[in-house]
């Protein structure tokens, strides 16, 4: 099925600033690669190892991200009308669309010694590997909508954390809110993202969610009358393994 490109340039423009595309001109963060997981660092836990947050010892640790093993994706909903399919060749109905790049760098620095155990994280996409299911949206989206080449970046920065238990025992999954910065080309909104993760010896795993609006940016979702709505609500998900140094 051929898409012109009329038509992707606005979807994709609203897409990737949703999902904080084209973020900053920071210099990219530290990488771990696979072989890391086997040359990683001496474990912060004791296999079952329990610690109470605040009362263990002040050390802290750096994590980094195995872009390898790690990806970010984005989430939304189209639906399509009747004239979509003489316009464009895309038959009606409702169809999910997902964004996915592995470009996903960054570090983290936890501390068993401090009660909201986070010291500092900052997370970077590649947007310039974002990819759909449609190669013909990844290449206006790539050379037009969002040019990767002046904005190939979306940043993360974390500022805080909250929902923590009083306790953590090695290998135990735990849930809580991490809160943040999301730079967005030059502008900067703070989020709040729903984290699992889980430390299994040196090697530490988690999945971050956002709900987000389009309106949220300032933008207003698309609405074309017999052709094209996209909603206004969207997921941001974000996988990451990160190894101690």
């Amino acid at each position: 099925m051929k898409i012109k490109p009329t038509i992707l340039l606005i979807l994709i423009g609203l897409f990737v600033w949703s999902i904080a595309a084209c973020g900053s001109t920071a210099e990219p963060v530290a990488t771990a690669t696979p072989q890391a997981l086997e040359e990683a660092g001496d474990a912060p836990l004791a296999p079952g190892e329990t610690v109470t947050l605040g009362s263990g010892p002040n050390e802290t640790h750096t994590f980094v991200v195995v872009t390898a093993e790690s990806e970010a994706r984005y989430v939304v909903n189209e639906e399509f009308f009747a004239e979509a399919l003489s316009k464009y060749g895309i038959r009606p109905g409702r169809v999910v669309v997902t964004g996915i790049t592995p470009g996903v760098s960054g570090e983290l620095q936890i501390n068993f010694g401090q009660p909201d155990l986070l010291e500092g994280a900052t997370f970077t996409v590649d947007m310039n590997r974002l990819r759909t299911d449609q190669s013909l949206r990844d290449e206006w989206l790539q050379d037009n909508a969002i040019e990767t080449n002046r904005f190939p970046q979306a940043v993360f920065v974390a500022t805080g954390v909250s929902g923590l238990p009083d306790s953590y025992t090695e290998g135990e999954e735990i849930s809580f809110q991490l809160e943040g910065d999301l730079t967005i080309r030059d502008t900067t909104n703070p989020v709040v993202f729903e984290v699992t993760a889980v430390l299994d010896g040196s090697t530490l795993r988690g999945t971050a969610v956002r709900q987000m609006q389009l309106t949220d940016f300032g933008i207003t979702p698309p609405d074309f009358a017999n052709t094209l709505t996209v909603g206004n609500d969207l997921r941001i998900e974000l996988d990451l393994t990160a190894v101690k140094q």
